[in-house]
């Protein structure tokens, strides 16, 4: 019983790492191609990028929850994978450069908000994981 136990468990976290890189495949692909690849399949538009969330800052919060999701799926791959990938100081940059990126890509643009939500998306989620780990000290 014990070793299907076993069996599971490293398949769901395969199955967890295999996510966590496509995912950020996914993100890069979706950052850096020129124009909304989502707005194209969604809305037959490449200049409209879709709005998950009805709110005051627009599409910003796509980008808190996606990042907040990476960085999730990170903090859970990271208990048995360690390298540049799963680190959370890469994480954190690549929030960053990704947006910042939108200065040179055609057809996209820098958004503020964006780089914002992206960053608090990480720093959420940290803040999270730190505190579960804090507490378990206690």
């Amino acid at each position: 019983m014990y070793y299907i136990k076993s069996i599971m468990k490293n398949t769901i976290f395969r199955l967890t790492e295999c996510i966590y890189y496509f995912s950020l495949l996914v993100l890069i692909i979706l950052y850096l191609f020129p124009g909304s690849l989502i707005g194209y399949f969604l809305y037959g538009n490449l200049g409209q990028q879709p709005n998950l969330i009805t709110n005051p800052i627009g599409t910003s919060i796509n980008h808190l929850i996606f990042f907040s999701y990476i960085t999730s799926l990170a903090i859970i791959v990271r208990f048995r994978v360690k390298n540049i990938f799963t680190s959370f100081k890469v994480i954190l940059f690549t929030s960053g450069i990704l947006e910042i990126l939108h200065f040179v890509v055609p057809n996209r643009a820098f958004e503020l908000y964006d780089l914002v939500a992206n960053i608090t998306g990480v720093t959420i989620v940290l803040l999270i994981n730190s505190l579960i780990k804090w507490r378990k000290y206690l």
